[in-house]
């Protein structure tokens, strides 16, 4: 294979992880603004302007729709908000690395509600040993807070119920009800971050870096991952999604200086490998063509 050809055929693929790694950089800068105006006012900024970026994007108001589509792309995107918004209040006292595995269980146990083949609940069983490695368990210095555990375990829920929503979705036109979800999205974080953060809201450096976290943590991603969609099978694409808990992991150590034990580094590789595991050896399904989570 030529250079070229071989260039071509790898970019999709190059673009799935920069879309990973760009989404992980993006919620690394978002937890730096937790000091000015709280993980709600964080996960404001991060809908409220990728929102408004889409929005301009798609124009989501030029879509035809029933009573029936609008419930379902308006559920999809009070799902996301949720999804956003519990996993952002993790991030508070849990590390990023951390929080994405915990919140990959949702999709995970999705994936597996129909298991039937004893190789899925192996990976069943991988997953969980990979989540009691997270557990304490006689070391004080790996110890969680329980607040951000159980934040980053509601995160998994809503995401769960976010692809279930999301699939309900798959007739209309993507970036039109993705932009009007995260539209929907925005409308039920907001009152959380002006509740929580209020005028500070308005400080021009925190609104600017609300700016890029939201470019970084969305618009980018979102981009490359449409470019990856067109030329990766679902089958790949969900075994490569499944990288992402490491790839958290790596950005929040580079940009954060968040350093995990060995032990949950290798909690979450267990988890990596339960999902990598899960849409690898399952004939039955293909992974939704839904954003990258959060």
């Amino acid at each position: 294979m030529s250079r070229p050809s071989a260039l071509r055929a790898a970019l999709p693929y190059l673009c799935l992880v920069g879309a990973m790694v760009s989404l992980s950089v993006g919620t690394s800068f978002a937890k730096t603004l937790f000091p000015l105006v709280g993980a709600q006012g964080a996960s404001a900024y991060r809908v409220g302007f990728s929102a408004l970026v889409l929005c301009l994007v798609w124009r989501p108001w030029t879509m035809r729709m029933n009573r029936e589509d609008l419930f379902a792309v308006v559920s999809y995107g009070a799902m996301m908000g949720a999804m956003n918004l519990c996993f952002y209040m993790a991030l508070r006292t849990i590390p990023l690395g951390v929080a994405i595995a915990i919140e990959f269980t949702g999709p995970l146990s999705l994936a597996l509600l129909h298991a039937r083949k004893p190789v899925h609940f192996a990976w069943v069983a991988l997953a969980a040993a990979g989540l009691s490695l997270l557990l304490p368990l006689g070391d004080a210095s790996l110890t969680l807070d329980p607040m951000g555990v159980a934040f980053a375990a509601t995160a998994a829920v809503f995401w769960a119920l976010y692809i279930v929503a999301g699939q309900r979705t798959g007739h209309l036109h993507g970036g039109r009800s993705v932009a009007l979800g995260m539209t929907t999205a925005a409308v039920v974080v907001a009152p959380f971050g002006v509740a929580a953060a209020g005028a500070a809201l308005l400080n021009p450096a925190a609104l600017g870096l609300g700016l890029v976290v939201a470019v970084v943590s969305s618009a980018i991603p979102y981009s490359l991952e449409m470019v990856a969609m067109r030329a990766i099978s679902r089958r790949s694409f969900g075994v490569m999604l499944s990288l992402e808990p490491a790839v958290g992991a790596l950005a929040g150590l580079l940009v954060l200086g968040e350093h995990l034990a060995p032990r949950q580094w290798l909690a979450i590789a267990l988890v990596v490998a339960a999902s990598v595991g899960t849409v690898a050896t399952d004939p039955s399904r293909e992974p939704a063509e839904a954003p990258l989570h959060d």
